[in-house]
């Protein structure tokens, strides 16, 4: 059996011999097939030889999903220049800084979206028009800056369309594919360098437990420039031969109309986004008949529902490229594995050490999750491989966790959110599940403040008040772990987020602090629209 595709122009090749007219990605105004895709993408990489772009050149993209933004991303890919995703949440400041960890060469960037001007922004930012050669010693490398319009027009003629062939077939599993920022909830965003073959290594191994396979039409709303979107989205569908739905901005009313016209079999979008999308699919009498078991629960028929807490919660980061355990998510783990991630992934080896020592653990004791594989990240920017890994190849996450004796891995947070409460030990994450857990609550932020105390900041429906979120949660939780200040909020937007799109954790304590209002004897609920 010749071994499977293992870069991007190859699998993509091979993708659009196999199944030509087979839709590759749906968004609410264009559509394009994998044939479409293939030629599209080959037809722009020439585009961008003959800008100047080629192998190792690393090329940071700023725009909104679509299918726009796969042919872009496909044709940087697929002649062995760097993907660099940018997020739409970025300031001009964070833009600067992510060009410049990153080594940006070349920026393709959309002239606006929600309100957000990037070119305007970005040229008031170094004070220059937005030409070459730019020479701004603040983003040394940046040498060519395209909008998004007029980079996704980029044409070669059949000299430079050549050269764009012969670099694709140069490129090696080993060779970079992506730059992906990412941050802790404490740390500054870093960025992180995956492979061809480690991202799509990492990608297939999961397509299974996720029921991901040729025939699936899966909506995916997560930001293309998230692990979440690119890997668990993009290259997910790429990998599977699938069909990718998603759009720039989700709407309640606008998504129902999207997954009932596209007949989507797969949701994996944010709970709180499916059950918002469930009380409306109920009052207008949508059709979502098309999905299927896997998708989240609560668009699914009550028959098809699985009871709270079978369900393994795929756990990754985007050093490992999205998930790296999981279980088939159509079927209920086996009693003792409840409340776990699943196993680990083929591909994938999984330690629980004393951080303090490095020694392994033993069964169910928690301690740091530590990571070794051909699916992880190759580095990071600007530090040395001592600095990411062990000597022995270990990959230390920061996450803590146990792992049971059959195998199944539990996680318990983060090693820097634990949370010290009159001694006893909290973990802001398991809080939020508590919280997410109730029927009424569409999201939930947990952090500490001085004292300390547990803090939470609850998105919840109307009519909620904090005497009722008390009580019920109480009933899964010891007293210590219960919040003592809290936040209602009526939407997830009020909550402050970095550039990655992750809570922003110091300002979501000054939001808790300055609206502090419910302490152990008063019930003012401090809800903000």
């Amino acid at each position: 059996m010749p071994a499977e595709p293992s870069t991007i122009s190859s699998l993509l090749t091979a993708a659009a011999r196999t199944n030509p007219d087979r839709p590759a990605v749906v968004d609410p105004e264009s559509r394009c097939t994998y044939a479409e895709l293939d030629a599209g993408s080959r037809e722009l990489a020439a585009g961008l030889v003959a800008a100047g772009i080629s192998t190792g050149t690393r090329v940071g993209l700023l725009a909104p999903n679509g299918t726009a933004w796969v042919r872009t991303a496909l044709a940087v890919t697929r002649i062995g220049a760097v993907l660099v995703p940018l997020s739409t949440l970025l300031t001009p400041p964070e833009l600067l800084a992510q060009l410049q960890v990153a080594s940006v060469q070349v920026l393709i960037a959309a002239d606006e979206f929600r309100g957000r001007r990037y070119l305007a922004g970005l040229r008031a930012a170094l004070d220059t028009e937005l030409v070459a050669p730019l020479l701004r010693p603040v983003v040394p490398a940046l040498r060519a800056v395209y909008s998004a319009t007029s980079g996704s027009g980029l044409r070669g003629d059949a000299a430079a369309g050549a050269v764009a062939d012969a670099l694709a077939g140069a490129v090696t599993p080993g060779d970079p594919l992506v730059i992906l920022f990412t941050s802790g909830s404490r740390g500054a965003p870093k960025g992180v360098i995956h492979s061809h073959g480690g991202a799509l290594g990492a990608v297939r191994a999961g397509l299974t437990d996720r029921c991901i396979d040729g025939d699936t039409r899966l909506y995916l709303p997560m930001p293309f420039f998230w692990v979440g979107g690119f890997g668990s989205g993009v290259l997910t569908a790429l990998a599977a031969g699938a069909t990718l739905v998603t759009e720039a901005i989700p709407g309640t009313r606008e998504t129902l109309r999207l997954l009932e016209r596209e007949r989507v079999t797969l949701f994996r979008g944010w709970p709180e986004q499916g059950q918002a999308l469930a009380r409306a699919a109920a009052a207008d009498g949508a059709d979502l008949s098309a999905l299927r078991p896997g998708s989240l629960p609560a668009l699914l028929p009550p028959e098809q529902q699985p009871a709270p807490g079978t369900r393994a919660n795929l756990f990754g980061s985007t050093e490992s490229f999205g998930p790296y355990c999981g279980y088939p998510a159509d079927t209920d783990l086996p009693d003792p594995a409840r409340g776990s991630c699943g196993r680990p992934f083929a591909g994938t080896e999984v330690r629980v050490v004393d951080p303090e020592t490095g020694e392994s653990l033993l069964s169910n004791m928690i301690g740091e999750i530590w990571l070794r594989g051909p699916h992880l990240l190759l580095g990071i920017c600007g530090r040395s491989r001592a600095e990411v890994f062990t000597a022995d190849g270990w990959y230390r996450t920061g996450d803590l966790g146990r792992l049971d004796a059959s195998g199944f891995l539990f996680h318990h947070g983060r090693s820097d959110d634990m949370v010290k409460v009159r001694g006893a030990t909290v973990y802001p994450s398991e809080v939020e599940r508590a919280l997410r857990s109730l029927p009424q609550v569409d999201g939930a932020y947990v952090t500490d403040l001085p004292g300390p105390r547990i803090a939470a900041a609850v998105v919840c429906q109307a009519g909620t008040t904090v005497r009722s979120l008390r009580a019920q949660v109480r009933t899964v939780l010891s007293a210590f772990k219960v919040p003592t200040v809290w936040l209602l909020l009526d939407t997830d937007d009020a909550v402050p987020r970095g550039g990655t799109g992750k809570v922003d954790l110091p300002a979501l304590r000054a939001l808790l602090t300055a609206r502090e209002s419910v302490s152990s004897s008063t019930e003012r609920t401090g809800r903000t629209r």
